[in-house]
C-alpha cells in the first residue's frame, strides 16, 4: 500500500469535509478532460462482487433539462403539502431545491442489478448492494468535483418513472441519482440544510456503540 504524504491525507480529508450539496451554479461549460476526470473517478469506485451496476447518463442540452426540471417542481409541490401549517412551511418554500436549469451539465446516474448476471458475489446475501455500490461511485464522483474546482447537487425530488421516460430509460434499470455539476460563486462553509435551521449534524459519539447495539464505551 502507498502511503500518503501528510499534504495528501490533508487534501484527503478536506475533499470529504467540505463537500457540499450546491443549487446554484455559474453557467460556464465544464471542459470535457474535467468532466471525463468525474466520471473516471465514479467508475473507480468499489462494487460489491465487482458487478459496476452504474451507467452514466450526460445531458446538456436545454430541453432535457427543462423537462427534469418540470419533474422536479412537480414533487416540490407535491410535497409542499407535507409542511402546510407546520413550523417548516417557509422554510421548505425558501429552499432552493435544484440547479438543473443553471447548472451546465446534470449526470444521471442508475443502476442495472442485472448487469453482472444472475450471481454476484456478495449480492446474492444482500441484494441491496448493487444500489450501495453505486452510491460509492456517486461519492467518488462528488469528492473529485471539489477537487476540480467544481460544485455538485444530488436532486432527489421526481418519480423515476418520469426520469425513465425522458431519458429512455429501461424499466430494469434505477435512475438513482441526477446531480448538477457546475461551477459557482456561492459555496457555503456548512451544509445548506444546516444554514437554514431544517436540521444540524448530530454528534458522533451519540453514534457509536462498542460490541453490541446501545452499549456505549466506557
Amino acid at each position: 500500500m502507498n502511503k500518503l504524504s501528510e499534504a495528501e491525507k490533508n487534501g484527503v480529508y478536506k475533499a470529504i469535509f467540505n463537500r457540499r450539496d450546491i443549487r446554484t451554479f455559474l453557467q460556464t461549460p465544464i471542459p470535457d478532460e474535467t468532466l471525463y476526470k468525474l466520471l473516471e473517478a465514479a467508475h473507480s469506485g468499489p462494487s460489491v462482487g465487482f458487478m459496476q451496476p452504474w451507467n452514466f447518463i450526460i445531458i446538456k442540452d436545454d430541453e432535457t433539462k427543462k423537462k427534469l426540471a418540470a419533474i422536479v417542481e412537480k414533487e416540490r409541490r407535491a410535497l409542499a403539502i407535507h409542511y402546510e401549517g407546520t413550523d417548516r412551511e417557509l422554510t421548505f418554500l425558501d429552499l432552493k431545491i435544484a440547479g438543473i436549469l443553471e447548472a451546465p451539465v446534470t449526470i444521471c446516474v442508475t443502476c442495472n442489478p442485472f448487469s453482472a448476471g444472475d450471481h454476484v458475489l456478495g449480492r446474492n446475501s444482500i441484494p441491496e448492494t448493487d444500489l450501495m455500490s453505486t452510491s460509492c461511485a456517486i461519492q467518488n464522483m462528488w469528492l473529485a468535483a471539489y477537487a476540480e474546482g467544481l460544485a455538485m447537487g444530488w436532486v432527489s425530488f421526481y418519480k423515476k418513472a418520469d426520469v425513465r421516460t425522458i431519458l429512455g430509460i429501461p424499466y430494469h434499470v434505477d435512475p438513482v441519482a441526477l446531480l448538477s455539476v457546475g461551477y459557482t460563486e456561492n459555496y457555503p462553509d456548512r451544509p445548506l440544510l444546516e444554514i437554514h435551521n431544517w436540521e444540524k449534524r448530530q454528534r458522533l459519539d451519540g453514534l457509536v456503540f462498542e460490541g453490541e447495539w446501545g452499549e456505549r464505551s466506557k
